[in-house]
């Protein structure tokens, strides 16, 4: 058989072989979180438009709980056949040092196939607050330390985090009120009985707008388009930076073509006009990049967020 030849049967037995491994089960992406949330409404967006593209039926599943950590743990012990994915997020990474002891490893135990997209926060403020500006809140906790408060949805989330980084480099001290999610510290945020909040952007953007919080400093590196007037907290903190991010996992030891596959396939979704419909929606900028590159940015975060995690001193709950 000549050398063509050989190549060519060697990548028609490669083909079956990753076409064998996505079988007509339907794929479940699992979410650590509970339905409505950012993460499970892209999921569910993102298996819509990855569906056709594989020609497979793909369901969302949410089991959360211990910060994504039950989902996780599910996909750690699935089978790498690319029936059993997972949409995580920040949390991920900032597990990895809150949890002294995880069922599983957060790198070995998966395979990064894109990261799908990124959301950063604001930091906003009850208008009885006397600081129109980071650096205004910045010298009045100096000035009162302990007497500023911050409320928090969720312990370890990205959300508490970014408030403890930004005390971490502003140097600073101010409370945490923690609460059992996002809603309720909102609404006390409103009432005035809680000061300040690192807020996602669709949870106060109608609240900032109607002037019912003020907008203090956005975590991006650089301003938003939607609030050009807001500073970056950058521009007081040089390098202070946080956003949320969402990503597709499969189990580890994945074979490199079949995650190539899945991974092509929710990239090529995530420019589709629904998917990023849903994306403006949540305030979110689509990323969509190698698996390469999201295995080297999982570790960059991973690392990232252990400083902050033990600057805090938070516990899982």
């Amino acid at each position: 058989m000549k050398r063509r030849d050989l190549l060519l049967a060697a990548a028609v037995v490669a083909a079956g072989t990753a076409r064998a491994q996505i079988s007509g089960a339907p794929i479940r992406i699992l979410v650590g979180a509970p339905a409505g949330g950012s993460t499970d409404t892209l999921a569910r967006s993102l298996a819509v438009s990855m569906g056709p593209l594989l020609g497979r039926v793909v369901v969302v599943e949410n089991k959360p709980g211990a910060g994504g950590n039950i989902a996780a743990d599910a996909v750690a012990k699935s089978p790498p056949d690319g029936n059993t994915l997972l949409m995580s997020f920040t949390s991920h990474a900032i597990n990895a040092t809150l949890y002294p002891s995880l069922p599983f490893d957060p790198v070995k135990d998966f395979t990064p196939l894109t990261c799908v997209a990124t959301s950063p926060s604001i930091l906003v403020a009850h208008p009885s607050v006397p600081a129109k500006d980071v650096r205004e809140l910045i010298a009045l906790a100096k000035a009162k330390p302990g007497q500023l408060n911050f409320a928090i949805g969720a312990l370890g989330s990205s959300l508490h985090m970014a408030g403890e980084a930004f005390k971490m480099q502003s140097g600073v001290f101010i409370v945490n009120i923690p609460y059992r999610g996002t809603a309720p510290a909102v609404q006390d945020v409103l009432a005035g009985q809680v000061q300040l909040m690192f807020a996602a952007i669709g949870n106060v953007q109608a609240h900032i707008k109607a002037g019912k919080l003020k907008a203090l400093g956005v975590t991006s590196a650089k301003r938003l388009p939607e609030f050009p007037e807001v500073p970056a907290i950058a521009e007081v903190l040089p390098g202070y930076e946080s956003s949320a991010w969402f990503g597709l996992f499969g189990p580890g030891r994945m074979p490199p073509e079949l995650a190539g596959r899945l991974s092509d396939a929710a990239r090529k979704a995530i420019v589709q006009p629904e998917m990023r419909k849903r994306l403006d929606a949540e305030g979110a900028t689509a990323v969509g990049n190698s698996p390469a590159q999201f295995s080297a940015f999982v570790d960059s975060e991973i690392a990232r967020w252990a400083k902050v995690v033990k600057f805090s001193g938070a516990k899982p709950e």
